[in-house]
């Protein structure tokens, strides 16, 4: 084979190239399932005792997510990740790259990670009777109205979703 021959190492780029862009054809849908898997994980702040937040967490396991739960409460997780203490309830998690604090219902998640707005994350304000974690035999069936919130990294916040 001879080397000094322009067509060889225009060749060789060429399958090299070739290989490259093959690699990335066949690699391209693991990477979106790596970032789908990555999406699903949720990271939670809880105190021990906490029994609705514990049935949150089986809400979103029931609905996909993989959840690593810490019992270490979440007043300064919350503080930490920048969120008002007036968007506060029971459990602060991150999912995404999104803050979500408390009762969150998974269905809003998925739309957060499927729409992706430019936020600091969602919250359920509180612990309304009838939002997941909330909402069993307990609560006898009761269930109030109440609205999960976008809130913007500004801090103010808007209506995600009604819940009635």
């Amino acid at each position: 084979m001879n080397t000094s021959d322009p067509v060889v190492p225009a060749r060789r780029g060429a399958l090299q190239w070739g290989a490259g862009a093959l690699a990335a054809v066949l690699l391209a849908p693991l990477a979106r399932a790596q970032r789908l898997a990555d999406a699903h994980a949720v990271e939670v702040w809880k105190d021990a005792s906490c029994g609705c937040c514990n049935d949150w967490i089986a809400h979103m396991t029931q609905h996909g997510f993989e959840v690593t739960a810490h019992d270490t409460g979440n007043n300064a997780v919350r503080a930490r990740l920048g969120l008002a203490a007036k968007y506060g309830s029971c459990h602060t998690a991150l999912v995404g790259g999104y803050v979500v604090e408390g009762h969150v219902h998974a269905d809003d998640v998925r739309r957060l990670l499927r729409e992706r707005p430019q936020a600091l994350g969602l919250t359920v304000p509180g612990m309304p009777i009838g939002s997941p974690g909330m909402d069993g035999p307990a609560y006898g069936g009761k269930r109030d109205r109440y609205d999960t919130l976008l809130v913007l990294r500004d801090g103010s916040s808007r209506v995600f979703r009604r819940h009635a």
